[in-house]
């Protein structure tokens, strides 16, 4: 899971981002080790139909939809004939529909056409970035289907993939995806991605601009992927009860609805 691609993001965008020369070096990895990249959509397929994936499949994504991931990593998966999959909040794109609350200097829908004509599969990230687990009925239904709504009219295809803005989903969250037409969306949980977590909420690990190589070759490899991001399991894990009592406390006084 990347985000901004870019040499001097945005302060707010910083620490989920790359630089453009590790995006290369992490590619050419992929590529010396043979790694199969496919889409979302290509893997959600093959696990409802049964068949078999390539050896050493990969997913390759980008959340959010920064500028940098048409100017710099395009490039470089036209280079090894990657796919991807590039999950956008369409208020945050700039042009028509455009909303506040960019971290950085986001795509604009001529880049995220482009980016769909060259192989890139385009997805769901919601309209305007919320914790959709946190937000009521309205505002959930709003997000997921302005979304796809959006998508459809300036690529010509309704999207089927989703990911949840900051990894945040429920069950609620995801039978309102499911209800919106997509077929299959992903989390973080920072952990691999298997059948068994069902197609709404698929995991995924995350890059960083603290990645450094020899740990990116590790955990593409499925290697020493609990100890790497313990820290975060942890942190997932106390912010969950959080999560839960803002829910509990929510229901008391009626802001929020029940999952």
């Amino acid at each position: 899971m990347y985000h901004s691609v870019a040499d001097r993001p945005a302060a707010a965008a910083y620490g989920l981002s790359v630089t453009p020369s590790a995006f290369a070096r992490q590619m050419a990895l992929l590529a010396e080790r043979r790694f199969t990249p496919v889409t979302t959509a290509e893997l959600g397929a093959a696990w409802r139909s049964g068949v078999l994936l390539p050896h050493r499949t990969v997913l390759i994504t980008f959340d959010d939809g920064y500028e940098g991931v048409h100017r710099h990593a395009l490039p470089v998966l036209r280079e090894y004939g990657f796919p991807a999959t590039l999950f956008v909040s369409t208020g945050w794109v700039r042009g028509p529909h455009e909303a506040p609350g960019a971290c950085d200097t986001m795509l604009d829908w001529e880049q995220v056409r482009q980016l769909a004509a060259e192989g890139v599969e385009v997805g769901g990230h919601s309209h305007t970035h919320p914790q959709l687990d946190q937000v009521p009925d309205a505002r959930l239904t709003f997000e997921v289907t302005r979304c796809r709504e959006v998508l459809a009219e300036h690529l010509g295809t309704a999207p089927v993939s989703f990911a949840y803005p900051y990894g945040y989903s429920s069950p609620r969250v995801r039978r309102a995806v499911r209800a919106a037409g997509f077929a299959q969306s992903l989390a973080v949980g920072n952990g691999l991605a298997h059948r068994r977590q069902g197609p709404y909420a698929l995991e995924r690990l995350t890059v960083r601009r603290t990645t450094r190589i020899e740990e990116f070759a590790r955990l593409v490899e499925g290697r020493a992927v609990a100890r790497t991001f313990a820290g975060d399991r942890a942190l997932t894990k106390g912010y969950a009860v959080v999560r839960r009592s803002r829910q509990v406390l929510g229901r008391v006084t009626g802001t929020r609805v029940r999952d």
